[in-house]
C-alpha cells in the first residue's frame, strides 16, 4: 500500500513516516503545494494524509484538484484548524476523514487502515483470485490455504497485480508503486525482473491457480488460471 504525506511541518512528517515505514507502507511524502500536485497528477495513492495549512497554498484547494481527478476519497485531511467549516468542506469534497492535530500516531493508524479497508477492499481484509488468498493487513499469503512466504517486495508485487487482475501494468508503473520515489535512482529495470521471477516460482511451486504473464516490451498481466 502506496501512502502520500503532505505536510509542512518537518518533525510531524518525519515522525509519520517512520510509523508508516514500520508498518510496512510504501511512503511518499511533499513539502507544501506544489509539489503535492506534482506527485499526485502523475501517481496513484492508496491514501493521502493532508495537511489544510500549506505554505504555498490551501490544502482545500489541492482537495478540489485530487476531487477533479477522482481521487479524493482516500484522503484523511490531517490539520490544526479543528473548525466546523473545514471539517465540512473538506468531507464535502471527498475526503475520508478529518483528524485534528495533535493527534496519537496510533490513532492516525488505525484511520489510515480503516480507509484501506473501506475502499480499496470495499470493507474486506483480503484478496481472493482462484485457490490465492492475500491477508493484507497480516501481510501474508495463503495457497490452498497454506502460508507462502513473500518478502516485502514480493508481497507488494502481488497485491499490485493482484488489485488489478486482468489489467496491463507497466515496468514503470510497477516500478513506481512498489520503489516509491526511490525510483529515479534506478539505472534499468532489472530488479523487478528478479522480483517477478522468484515470485512466480513460489506460485508455481504451490500451484497457484493465477500466472503472470510478460508482455513483451511492455510490462506484466496478472490472469487467472
Amino acid at each position: 500500500m502506496k501512502i502520500l504525506i503532505i505536510e509542512d511541518e518537518q518533525g510531524l512528517r518525519d515522525t509519520i513516516e517512520t510509523s508508516l515505514l514500520k508498518e510496512k507502507y510504501i511512503v511518499e511524502t511533499a513539502i507544501d503545494y506544489h509539489s503535492a500536485i506534482d506527485k499526485i497528477s502523475i501517481y496513484e495513492y492508496d491514501c493521502i494524509l493532508l495537511d489544510i495549512m500549506l505554505p504555498d497554498g490551501n490544502g482545500l484547494d489541492l482537495l478540489q484538484e485530487l476531487k477533479n481527478q477522482n481521487k479524493s476519497e482516500n484522503v484523511i485531511i490531517i490539520s490544526a484548524k479543528d473548525a466546523l467549516d473545514d471539517k465540512v468542506n473538506g468531507l464535502a469534497l471527498g475526503a475520508d476523514d478529518y483528524l485534528a492535530k495533535p493527534f496519537h500516531i496510533a490513532e492516525l493508524n488505525a484511520r489510515i487502515k480503516a480507509v484501506l479497508r473501506r475502499k480499496k477492499l470495499e470493507g474486506k481484509d483480503c484478496i481472493e483470485v482462484g485457490n490465492v488468498s492475500l491477508e493484507i493487513l497480516e501481510r501474508s499469503l495463503k495457497i490452498n490455504d497454506e502460508f507462502v512466504h513473500l518478502n516485502k517486495k514480493e508481497f507488494d508485487i502481488l497485491n499490485y497485480f493482484l488489485s488489478n487482475k486482468n489489467r496491463l501494468l507497466t515496468k514503470t508503473a510497477l516500478a513506481e508503486y512498489v520503489w516509491g520515489d526511490h525510483i529515479d535512482q534506478a539505472d534499468n529495470f532489472d530488479f523487478i525482473y528478479y522480483q517477478i521471477k522468484n515470485l512466480r516460482k513460489k506460485l508455481e511451486e504451490h500451484q497457484a491457480q493465477i500466472n503472470i504473464e510478460t508482455v513483451y516490451g511492455v510490462g506484466y498481466k496478472l490472469v487467472e488460471k
